[in-house]
């Protein structure tokens, strides 16, 4: 189901104000091994969008790359004007499994390098947050990876966005997504129904707003979850 309203433009419900942040210690190469290789026990916050209808849904995995600098960040990218889906939201590389991936983390690294030139063996996978939902019908699979910048490498990356998808990618500081204070509840009124959603807007210091929020401020909110459990 596409929403055609402006998110920016929804009713602010609230923020988590009591929840703590997360710890910058477990931003650490070595806290982000041993989190993954032994969970603890938590529950994300959602994991099926209440407006899910679609009859034959579709699986599909995204990478969520954290970025291993000084201050640990996010790579996230701008998805293009013209794109029937999604058009200039922001999400993470990734994009439906197709019958040559051997698993979701083959997919996620596939469109990682479609999409950004990301080469996956510059990822070092950590593993995988449960499947979520979208109301448009894809069940995704996040997979997380570690990339370390080389040597003189700054914000890009080295990067190669595709043009025909990704009109921007960027990094977020991990501190400031993994900040309850930053995680705004919205809620949009649909055709009488109160669709609830979260949203993460951030500006660079560039002084540009990116306003983060849906299946990809769900996805990001579901690892501040599993990393402050």
């Amino acid at each position: 189901m596409a929403i055609s309203i402006d998110p920016r433009l929804a009713e602010l419900l609230g923020h988590d104000h009591e929840l703590p942040p997360v710890s910058p210690e477990r931003f650490s190469r070595a806290a982000l091994l041993q989190r993954f290789a032994q969970p603890p026990q938590w529950q994300p916050d959602v994991d099926v969008e209440k407006w899910f209808r679609a009859p034959d849904p579709v699986h599909a995995a995204v990478l969520v790359p954290l970025v291993m600098r000084d201050r640990a960040s996010v790579l996230l990218t701008q998805r293009t004007a013209h794109l029937k889906k999604h058009a200039g939201q922001i999400s993470f590389p990734g994009g439906r499994m197709e019958s040559t991936d051997a698993d979701a983390v083959a997919a996620a690294l596939r469109e990682a390098h479609e999409e950004v030139g990301l080469a996956p063996q510059r990822v070092e996978v950590l593993g995988s947050l449960p499947t979520y939902t979208t109301g448009t019908g894809f069940i995704v699979t996040p997979v997380v990876g570690l990339i370390a910048p080389r040597e003189g490498e700054h914000l890009s990356l080295s990067l190669q966005p595709d043009p025909g998808e990704v009109d921007e990618a960027f990094e977020v500081p991990l501190d400031f997504l993994m900040d309850p204070r930053h995680h705004q509840r919205r809620a949009l009124d649909f055709s009488g129904t109160s669709l609830e959603f979260f949203s993460m807007p951030w500006s660079s210091e560039a002084g540009k707003e990116y306003f983060i929020w849906g299946a990809t401020a769900a996805m990001l909110r579901n690892l501040y979850r599993f990393l402050a459990a």
